[in-house]
């Protein structure tokens, strides 16, 4: 009965919840027990709180044994939280060591409405420190493997997240992505991810990377999962000033009407910048086959060039960085978090600064830098401020193309998962694993990542990028949910392909590891 409970998407757990076919604490604890099994050797979660779930699942259990409705089509439903968001009951690290174990004093917008849904909320998930890498390893807490193959990163920087979906250790999770943050490890661990449009989720207790570009997002097993959890988390917040005031597009409808499987007089623009070099043939031959799929199932596919699109990675290298070094200025040993030598002898400024020392690892030390120097005196028209024009031309890129169709298409990523430790020494590599899903970012609309099969190069998953207009997220949704059935009936989910982790258990990273980074 565990292992089946565990195998279910939410849409069908949530049915069988609330029919009282099974109980939200049965689910619950099948997915915790899950997770102690094996999470050993994917190390996706940092914090379990198992009491605080099986609490909330018994609260979901008495509502509807009382005969009231569900609060939300998900309640009962386990959910692992990126540990970015702020959780009165839990701490949020961000993966540093500047804020371990710290406990904020609130719930950031998108914890309070799962809670307010009967989502019950298992725990937190590893990521890259501050959300800043694409491989998980930057945490400061040891990094996270791809469940498909342990010696593989699951991408970043909320590759906890994509990696506690893709071991069935939970059904549903929440990311955040910046850059491709939820879309990248979703592709490379064979599940959904979604960027909403900016600001179509709150970001209100959302530890700030980038605040022009961070958005919160659902990662799961299934389009409909995905649409189901957007619709929860999804909405006007007057918390935070870059919420957009208008209702969630119909997601879910989408979803439901894309299962269809027809897409007779839908528009699809496959970018041509997309491809080429640096792109891993096996990845170019699957995104081939899922186009091939698009076509069958009715789609009108025409090829659309974005030239500005060559020049994301520059400008988001530089526009991120620079927001991530005012946004981190605010952790300086003073007000919360760790703190080092603090003594009479030394003054404040030698507190703040032995304090970043030891909080901060080499990647966000490297950004806070280059955020600083591109903000200097001098230097912000020929870099912050000539990015900012970039932006301007990708943003008008995007419009000119959805004038002519509906979504756009691509790969995800470049290439599969690579191996722990390929990129460590290579940041421009590890940057590389973003081209596909910058742009987005970039000019705020939506897109999300559907599994599309798996490279015949190694073997492992490969994500379809599907792009959508601002606010016009359902249509992602719709072309996501068709192709996903259509891929489904060809070859089976992808998801069942995983390895049994339980079967080749890994020892948890040591304390000196652990310190060490």
């Amino acid at each position: 009965m565990t292992t089946e409970l565990t195998r279910l998407s939410a849409a069908d757990l949530a049915g069988r919840i609330h029919a009282r076919d099974t109980t939200a604490v049965e689910v619950t604890q099948a997915h915790l027990d899950r997770i102690a099994a094996v999470d050993r050797a994917v190390h996706a979660f940092l914090y379990v709180d198992a009491d605080a779930a099986l609490a909330a699942a018994a609260a979901v259990d008495n509502r509807l044994r009382c005969g009231d409705p569900p609060a939300s089509p998900l309640a009962g439903v386990p959910l692992a939280l990126k540990d970015v968001f702020a959780t009165v009951d839990m701490p949020t690290t961000c993966g540093s060591r500047i804020l371990q174990g710290w406990r904020p004093p609130y719930d950031a917008t998108v914890t309070r409405r799962l809670r307010e849904a009967g989502v019950v909320i298992l725990g937190k998930t590893n990521m890259d420190e501050f959300a800043m890498g694409s491989s998980t390893e930057n945490s400061a807490y040891g990094p996270t493997r791809n469940p498909w193959d342990l010696d593989r990163v699951p991408g970043g920087s909320g590759g906890g997240s994509a990696a506690a979906v893709a071991a069935f250790q939970v059904p549903l999770a929440i990311g955040t992505d910046t850059g491709g943050s939820i879309r990248q490890p979703s592709a490379v661990t064979g599940t959904v991810g979604v960027k909403p449009t900016y600001g179509g989720v709150s970001r209100y207790g959302l530890v700030a990377f980038s605040s022009s570009l961070d958005q919160g997002g659902p990662v799961a097993r299934t389009v409909l999962d995905a649409a189901l959890l957007h619709e929860v988390i999804g909405g006007y917040d007057a918390l935070d000033s870059t919420s957009i005031d208008a209702p969630v597009p119909p997601v879910a409808q989408a979803a439901r009407a894309g299962a269809a499987g027809d897409l007779a007089g839908v528009r699809v623009g496959v970018v041509s910048q997309f491809r080429g070099e640096g792109y891993q043939p096996g990845v170019l031959r699957a995104f081939d086959v899922a186009v091939s799929r698009l076509r069958e199932l009715g789609a009108h596919v025409i090829e659309v060039s974005c030239r500005s699109f060559d020049h994301a990675l520059p400008a988001y290298y530089l526009i991120s960085p620079s927001e991530c070094s005012s946004n981190l200025a605010r952790f300086d040993g003073m007000r919360y978090g760790l703190r080092v030598g603090d003594d009479s002898s030394r003054s404040a400024e030698e507190v703040m600064s032995l304090t970043r020392e030891a909080g901060f690892g080499p990647e966000v030390k490297r950004r806070i830098m280059l955020g600083t120097y591109a903000l200097s005196a001098g230097y912000y028209d020929a870099y912050y401020g000539q990015a900012q024009r970039v932006r301007t031309l990708i943003i008008r890129d995007f419009a000119a193309a959805f004038e002519r169709v509906d979504v756009l298409v691509s790969p995800t990523a470049p290439t599969t998962a690579f191996r722990l430790g390929e990129r460590v020494g290579d940041p421009l590599a590890m940057y590389l694993s973003d081209l596909c899903t910058i742009p987005v970012n970039l000019a705020g609309n939506a897109a999300l990542s559907v599994p599309a099969g798996l490279s015949d190069d190694d073997g492992l998953p490969v994500g379809l990028q599907v792009m959508a207009p601002a606010l016009a997220d359902d249509r992602a949704y719709r072309v996501a949910a068709a192709y996903e059935v259509a891929r489904n009936a060809a070859d089976g989910p992808l998801a069942h392909r995983v390895p049994d982790l339980t079967e080749d258990r890994l020892p948890p990273p040591s304390i000196a590891e652990v310190v060490g980074r």
